[in-house]
């Protein structure tokens, strides 16, 4: 149609008919395009289907559980366990001026000694541990356990000893005495017992400075025995549950003022090992030398195993 020519009567006969098959081409026209859409919406709705069918058929699902590995149990049956414990001072070679040259114990020796007690099948616990197997019917770590303490706090075994048992993923004990060997002198600094405690090494006590127990008054036994652990409980919020005999002297009157005070028990230095059927308070404990290799150390812990339990005083 030219520009400016009129428009058509909408009402004149033929203009309503040429209205009426223009309608009716469109309408064929839309049937024709929606008949197609439908036909590739079913083709896609088949097509997808069938890939469904293939991801929810069940043979690839039980294939894959059947080859799935178990997993492994990371706790052994629970059983009541006795256990040797190991008694260490200074991890340090001993010069030839060291009064008591037998308590030092060389960091490379310290080192095949774990080794070669790991290689035995053992697996380091504390004493707390311990208590909890025999009297809570806890599980512990796989393999044969064994408690490895150090007495009076020496920085030695922070830097020595402690890498050694981590590297192991084993802790250890630690019996401090809380005054007499001070960080000038040797000892074990505040922080370096609180980055032993939060490695999971247990804190347990020798006293207030090492004294002789027996020796001690009812006034010097508090002292020892209820302000020490009162100390270290202030000082470090662990509970403090055993004692260390100093020298591994004790007595009955000794052990009457630890359950006084509400000790678990304490050790000793009498060879042989901790049973549940024993005198808590008295614990056998072996005194490590350097004289013992790493497989010399293994067959000192074998051989002491059914050696007699403590008796109910040492005084030398």
């Amino acid at each position: 149609m030219e520009a400016g020519a009129p428009q058509p009567d909408s009402r004149h006969p033929s203009a309503r008919a040429a209205r009426r098959r223009a309608v009716k081409r469109r309408r064929r026209v839309a049937l024709s395009g929606l008949v197609a859409v439908l036909a590739v919406a079913v083709a896609a709705i088949v097509g997808f289907g069938g890939g469904a069918s293939k991801a929810r058929d069940p043979a690839p699902a039980k294939k894959e559980a059947a080859t799935k590995p178990a997993l492994k149990r990371d706790r052994c049956p629970y059983r009541v366990e006795s256990a040797p414990i190991l008694e260490y001072h200074v991890i340090a070679q001993a010069s030839a001026a060291a009064p008591f040259p037998l308590l030092y114990v060389s960091p490379k020796l310290f080192a095949a000694q774990m080794e070669a007690l790991a290689a035995a099948g053992y697996r380091a616990v504390t004493l707390d541990q311990l208590w909890a197997n025999w009297h809570q019917h806890r599980r512990l770590p796989c393999g044969k356990p064994i408690v490895i303490s150090f007495d009076n706090g020496y920085e030695t075994q922070f830097q020595y000893a402690a890498p050694v048992l981590a590297k192991l993923g084993w802790v250890g004990v630690e019996n401090l005495q809380l005054y007499g060997l001070d960080w000038a002198n040797g000892g074990i600094s505040h922080h370096e017992i609180r980055e032993l405690i939060k490695d999971g090494w247990e804190l347990d006590t020798q006293g207030w400075n090492h004294a002789d127990m027996v020796t001690q008054t009812a006034s010097g036994l508090h002292l020892q025995i209820v302000d020490a652990r009162r100390k270290l409980r202030g000082w470090f919020h662990v509970p403090v549950n055993w004692f260390c005999y100093p020298s591994g002297q004790y007595d009955p009157t000794v052990i009457d003022a630890l359950k006084a005070a509400g000790f678990r028990g304490s050790t000793t230095e009498y060879y042989g090992w901790a049973s549940p059927h024993d005198d808590p308070y008295a614990l056998p404990r072996l005194e490590v030398h350097p004289t013992l290799s790493g497989p010399g150390l293994v067959r000192q812990v074998t051989a002491m195993r059914d050696d007699a339990p403590p008796g109910d005083s040492y005084v030398s």
